[in-house]
This record gives C-alpha cells, structure tokens and sequence, in this order.
C-alpha cells in the first residue's frame, strides 16, 4: 500500500447545513486525515478555473453557481491509497446509486448537491492541490 494525498472539497450543500463534522469523521474512520484544511468562498474565476475540465458540459454553469453560493472546506488528505479510499467514501456521484454508509448516500441531497468532491487520479490530485495550497500549508 502507498500513502498519498488527495484534494477534497466539502461543497456548500454540506456547509450550509452545518455537516462538516460529520462528513470529515467519515473520511478520518477510513483511515485518511486531513494535513491540509480551509473555508473559503470561492470566487467565479476560482470556480471556473477548478471545474475548466467540464466547461462544454451542459451542467458547468449551474456547477459554477451551486460552487460559489456559499462557502466550502477545501482540504488535502493524507492515508494509505489516499485517492481510492476518498472515492470509495464518497461513493458514487449520483446519491441514488451511492453505498449505504458512503458521504453522498448519507448527505447528499441530489446529483447537483452531492456534498463532496475528490480527485480522480494522482496527477488530478497534485494540480488540484496547488490549485487552492500552497507547499507550506500542508502540515503532514
């Protein structure tokens, strides 16, 4: 097993309902720790610029707008198999079809708020960590 790191993001849906607690004692029971941690409100330029991947996608402007609404927890967590540990506690992007136990089957409130983000990949993972930290604030 290799220990990494991930980006996640507790989006405003989880933040606006005074979850975020609860959703990081999930991500700390399966064995992945926040070394890196943060509430900001994201800017539009902020927001467009994380989610460019999906700007000819029919649902980035709603994206944008549900992202910048309120604010979020932007975080780096650090465990063994990082990346694939967050996506399995997460579970999957559409809540309805999300594990029992998993963030999105539990909090959720529908495909558009579906509480949490995670990167995908270890190259995802490192740009969109520097994305939002810089090397000093991650405090492993």
């Amino acid at each position: 097993m290799a220990l990494e790191r991930t980006f996640s993001i507790l989006k405003p849906d989880v933040v606006r309902r005074n979850l975020i607690g609860k959703v990081l004692a999930k991500f700390e029971e399966a064995g992945l720790r926040p070394v890196a941690l943060k509430k900001i409100h994201m800017t539009r330029a902020q927001a467009e610029g994380f989610y460019a991947v999906h700007k000819d996608r029919p649902f980035f402007g709603e994206l944008v707008e549900q992202m910048i609404a309120s604010p979020v927890v932007v975080q780096v967590l650090e465990g063994e198999n990082a990346i694939l540990k967050n996506r399995e506690v997460m579970g999957a992007t559409n809540p309805a079809n999300a594990a029992d136990g998993t963030i999105r089957k539990e909090f959720a409130l529908s495909i558009g708020e579906n509480s949490v983000h995670g990167s995908d990949a270890p190259e995802t993972a490192a740009e969109e960590i520097k994305f939002f930290f810089t090397d000093a604030e991650i405090v492993g």
